[in-house]
């Protein structure tokens, strides 16, 4: 590969997941802003591995749009595009394409973007790394249609209280522009 080349790694879909099989093209991509997670490695303590890295349908749209990934269809006949995997997304949840816009949009400013599932949200955001720093913001989608509520403005405030970060909600407005709703828990 020449310095003017860019790297392109290869993953095949397999259910709601891409996975990249080549630990080399793997290592590659959790290397550039740790994306995906090696299969069977909870907590990586490197980004080097001789294991498939996994990656979510998230993940799979950016780094298709980067052009740093080609998702290979089930059959692994076809090279899926951005909008096909934008649109198996939609199938499996309808806030996906706005989860996918404030996705990208924290990636593109640089920030690294895990699952915050084990917070109760979507986005737990990092400035360096998990085992770098400690993510400092959570962030929650929720769809401008479906409005914000005052369960939302609770949890929120509880949450980043319990474990001292600032909680988001950003929002994706008719026109495309993400909105973002920053909580901090203040006691008298």
């Amino acid at each position: 590969m020449t310095e003017n080349t860019q790297r392109i790694a290869v993953a095949r879909l397999v259910g709601d997941r891409a996975i990249v099989w080549d630990p080399e093209d793997g290592m590659f991509l959790y290397n550039q802003g740790y994306f995906g997670q090696p299969v069977g490695i909870r907590k990586p303590k490197s980004a080097v591995f001789d294991k498939p890295l996994e990656l979510s349908l998230l993940e799979s749209a950016f780094l298709t749009r980067e052009k740093k990934l080609h998702v290979l269809d089930t059959t692994g006949d076809h090279i899926l595009n951005l909008d096909e995997i934008l649109t198996l997304g939609l199938k499996r949840s309808e806030e996906f394409k706005d989860q996918y816009l404030v996705y990208a949009q924290l990636r593109e400013r640089g920030y690294i973007v895990r699952p915050g599932l084990k917070f109760g949200t979507d986005f737990a955001v990092y400035e360096k790394g998990p085992g770098l720093d400690h993510a400092p913001f959570l962030v929650h989608v929720i769809p401008q249609k479906k409005g914000v509520v005052p369960l939302d403005i609770v949890r929120a405030g509880r949450l980043a209280t319990s474990v001292r970060k600032r909680f988001i909600i950003a929002t994706v407005k008719s026109n495309g522009e993400i909105a973002h709703y920053s909580f901090i828990w203040h006691r008298p």
